[in-house]
């Protein structure tokens, strides 16, 4: 083997093994190196160095995945993301057994005497497709062992017809009765079906109970979470 042969050979680096545990700075002796393949179907190369577990991850194609803290000084979105968004639909008022659409972003009392989607408080034009996650519901004056029913609704873009896209019913039989000054919180899997609105619609929340849970005229404290898929 001539000179350039031998340095070369002793150049290459020995294979990284692939291992099937979790590496950890106990399980890795120092200087040493492995490949790990992760639940989300990311390859990471391990390092233990100066006693600390370095990583990096692999990805095929143009996904990347992170478990930990992402953290930036800058982020730019280009095309497009999903991220989480609240809105507020507070208002006072005695709802009694009548349907009432809440308003979005209002805190008017009169702002919940809407019988259709058609007011302006009524309902919010959907910019991106959005999926109710959870609505948060809670009053000063709601001992009560009546149902409640919240139902998303829909206009298409060109019409004002009101379509039902998914109901859910606190259920007090059980789930427990209502408290006054105690938050009741409906999930996404609590509808009967998807409550995703597609972009470009009229999206309305409607309220109804089946008996008069407060009595009187209320405060109501009404927070929902969507999950926004937005297209830049």
């Amino acid at each position: 083997m001539d000179r350039v042969s031998r340095y070369l050979s002793g150049k290459k680096q020995d294979k990284i093994r692939v291992v099937n545990f979790q590496p950890s700075v106990q399980s890795m002796r120092e200087g040493e190196e492995v490949l790990f393949f992760n639940k989300n179907g990311s390859l990471s190369r391990y390092r233990k160095e100066k006693g600390l577990l370095w990583r990096s991850d692999m990805n095929t194609g143009e996904n990347r995945n992170i478990d930990g803290r992402l953290t930036v000084n800058s982020l730019e979105y280009r095309n497009s993301f999903v991220d989480y968004r609240v809105f507020m639909h507070n208002f006072a008022d005695d709802i009694g057994t009548t349907k009432h659409y809440i308003p979005w972003f209002a805190t008017d009392a009169t702002e919940a005497e809407e019988s259709t989607m058609d007011d302006h408080s009524a309902g919010f034009l959907t910019p991106f497709r959005m999926t109710l996650s959870k609505i948060l519901i809670r009053t000063d004056a709601g001992h009560s062992s009546e149902d409640v029913t919240v139902t998303v609704e829909k206009q298409d873009d060109g019409d004002q017809v009101e379509d039902v896209v998914a109901t859910a019913v606190y259920d007090v039989s059980s789930v427990g009765n209502l408290v006054n000054d105690t938050v009741f919180t409906l999930s996404q899997s609590d509808f009967d079906n998807t409550p995703t609105v597609e972009a470009e619609q009229v999206c309305g929340l409607s309220i109804q109970a089946t008996g008069d849970i407060v009595g009187s005229e209320s405060d109501w404290w009404i927070s929902s979470i969507w999950r926004v898929e937005v297209e830049i």
